[in-house]
């Protein structure tokens, strides 16, 4: 038996939520996760993108329940709760994938840009950690968050997304404390340079401003980056499945940098 396998039939029949799961590694992570014969609870703002992934994981005889709403508000990680015991007898796997942060000169980044960053993706993962706490507790699930390799390499036109990422690394850590306490396993993936929408955005910005074509607007941020290459969110997803699965469980409180190089230091 392969390791595919072994996760395969370790991930069956668990209940996953994914939060940010319309798009790019959120959609990734749940696509995969369905693959491997979990049901799963799709969080994100846009419902109908949401419909769309959903009927996509029903194709693997998989269940997909949707709860469209915005993490950062006090009252909507309630609602995410209140539909899952609805529909599930149980939770075991909790991704924390929601949020973006925006760059720019630090000098032109408002209070607002400030506070939007941290209350979606870190507040928001605090919010769906504390909540579902007790069901993980209770399945000795699994916690997954959903970082950047930028918490770990700093620059200036990644002041929040930097600070934002590095709070989530130490609020894994402090977490897996105890987690390993109450027999949940907590750890978290920091992702390089990927191919998501916003990158995308970025890459065509170099385009248009440098009139290059695509691969060497690409060659361009990779080479910036000292990467070898520009990742896909499938391969996100691939090791966010296997941390999950049983052949991963020696993973706990690990500060996992899926970045082909991106952060140089130990």
């Amino acid at each position: 038996m392969n390791a595919d396998e072994i996760t395969l039939r370790s991930l069956h029949g668990k209940v996953a939520i994914v939060t940010g799961a319309s798009r790019g590694i959120g959609y990734a992570i749940t696509i995969e996760l369905a693959r491997h014969g979990a049901d799963l609870i799709l969080v994100a703002r846009d419902k109908e993108a949401l419909e769309i992934v959903a009927r996509e994981v029903r194709t693997f005889g998989r269940k997909a329940v949707v709860v469209s709403g915005d993490l950062s508000t006090n009252e909507f990680p309630r609602e995410v709760a209140d539909i899952a015991a609805k529909t599930f007898s149980k939770i075991d796997i909790l991704v924390n994938n929601a949020g973006a942060t925006k760059r720019g000169n630090f000098l032109e980044l408002s209070d607002a840009d400030w506070d939007d960053g941290f209350r979606l993706k870190l507040l928001g993962a605090v919010k769906m950690c504390r909540m579902f706490w007790p069901h993980l507790k209770e399945t000795r699930g699994s916690v997954i968050n959903i970082g950047g390799a930028g918490g770990r390499t700093p620059d200036k036109p990644f002041t929040i997304g930097s600070s934002v990422n590095a709070a989530m690394m130490a609020f894994t850590k402090a977490l897996a404390d105890l987690g390993r306490e109450d027999g949940v396993r907590v750890n978290l993936v920091n992702p390089g340079l990927i191919r998501t929408d916003r990158l995308e955005e970025r890459i065509l910005k170099l385009m248009n401003s440098e009139r290059i074509d695509r691969p060497s607007a690409e060659s361009r941020l990779a080479s910036d980056a000292a990467i070898t290459r520009i990742g896909e969110s499938s391969e996100i997803a691939s090791i966010v499945a296997f941390v999950l699965s049983d052949t991963g469980s020696l993973f706990h409180s690990a500060l996992i940098d899926a970045d082909a190089g991106y952060v140089k230091g130990l």
